[in-house]
């Protein structure tokens, strides 16, 4: 019998480096804006308007017309309880849903299980880009991990058994002070052939795949491509994730041409996605989380913008209700957060959406706790 009713993909792709909110989600509308913003602001008249307080930057184009057609859920002010602007910590709790502890589990490594419990298909998870991220990490659950399809691969483009072992042993010792090396060791001996396996499977999307499409020659577009071509290539994959090249988005200076290159790219790479798929009929089981660790700094540094907090995320997809959700963060002065914006919404309302109302999965256990949806599915 043939199956009429498509799985539900989720894929996730991570803006590293923590993504300026204000110069992304403008509050063009609020004169506090270019008080705070003497050097490192989008001028005025300038923002891509969305609801009259806040647009966005104009080099958001692609993504703009994608929220036009109602297919954009902006989510302001995100963020989770007593920020923290370390990168790897930061980038740690939104990886694991922990803000009080150390976490060992990936949000998405759970979901994973959840979706193939007896492991039957290696490639219900892939990832492209260097490592694992630890959304993604769960023992016992593999994820193919690979670099960029047209050159193959990070562990995988290793050809000697040997330079395998030495490969993972390093991925090893890189995690294990963070969940330790017993709890890694048994990771990659439970998953890493797996993985490998699913990785050596996923060099032949490319052949199989055929586009009008040109995408963009940076980084987040190759990858963009990546994932549209294992997803038309019918390898069952719930879950694909990668991430803008490391600290990309970490702008504390020269951040006015690098954040409009950034934008410029990253949208360009979202919206010739959503066309790919669109091209061969295969968008519509398909919903993109696009996130980072913190936003920025309310008052710029004279050429870029320090790490803060009150970041924004975009969800896109044709069965996303499209529009702004919760509210813009105050930027009057005794309203922010040692300088910083306040978080209105955990992050994790975001993942019982995508994991409940996309995904079909009970989001309470994975995410760790119960949080009230925005209802953007």
């Amino acid at each position: 019998m043939t199956a009429t009713k498509k799985d539900p993909v989720l894929v996730v792709l991570q803006l590293s480096g923590g993504n300026d909110a204000l110069n992304t989600l403008v509050p063009h509308g609020d004169p506090l804006y270019y008080d705070n913003r003497p050097a490192v602001r989008v001028p005025e008249g300038q923002a891509l308007d969305l609801d009259g307080y806040a647009g966005l930057n104009p080099n958001m184009g692609p993504l703009k017309r994608l929220y036009d057609e109602g297919k954009v859920a902006v989510i302001q002010g995100v963020g989770y309880p007593n920020p923290n602007r370390s990168h790897f910590r930061s980038m740690d709790i939104w990886h694991t849903c922990e803000p009080d502890k150390q976490g060992t589990e990936g949000w998405l490594g759970r979901a994973i299980r959840e979706m193939d419990p007896n492991k039957e298909n290696v490639l219900t998870g892939v990832n492209f880009g260097r490592g694992l991220p630890r959304a993604l990490a769960a023992p016992g659950v593999p994820v193919a991990s690979v670099g960029n399809l047209a050159t193959y691969g990070v562990l995988t483009g290793i050809e000697a058994d040997e330079q395998r072992v030495e490969a993972l042993d390093i991925f090893s010792k890189m995690y294990s002070p963070t969940i330790g090396r017993n709890a890694v060791v048994d990771y990659l001996s439970q998953t890493g052939m797996d993985a490998l396996k699913g990785a050596d499977i996923l060099s032949t999307a490319p052949e199989m795949y055929s586009s009008t499409v040109e995408y963009g020659d940076d980084v987040v577009a190759q990858y963009m491509k990546n994932i549209a071509q294992v997803h038309l290539a019918g390898f069952g994959t719930r879950v694909l994730y990668t991430t803008a090249p490391y600290n990309s988005f970490d702008t504390h200076a020269g951040e006015l041409a690098a954040h409009a290159s950034l934008w410029g790219n990253t949208s360009n790479a979202i919206a010739d996605f959503m066309d790919d798929l669109r091209e061969h009929n295969a968008s519509d089981n398909v919903t993109l989380l696009v996130f980072t660790e913190f936003g920025r700094r309310v008052h710029d540094n004279g050429s870029g913008t320090d790490h803060g907090s009150g970041g924004v995320a975009f969800v896109v997809g044709d069965n996303v209700k499209g529009g702004m959700y919760g509210e813009y963060p105050s930027l009057e002065e005794d309203k922010l957060l040692e300088g910083d914006l306040h978080f209105n919404n955990d992050f994790r309302s975001i993942y019982t959406d995508l994991l409940e109302g996309w995904m079909g999965l009970d989001a309470q256990p994975l995410v760790n706790g119960q949080f009230e949806k925005f209802n953007f599915i």
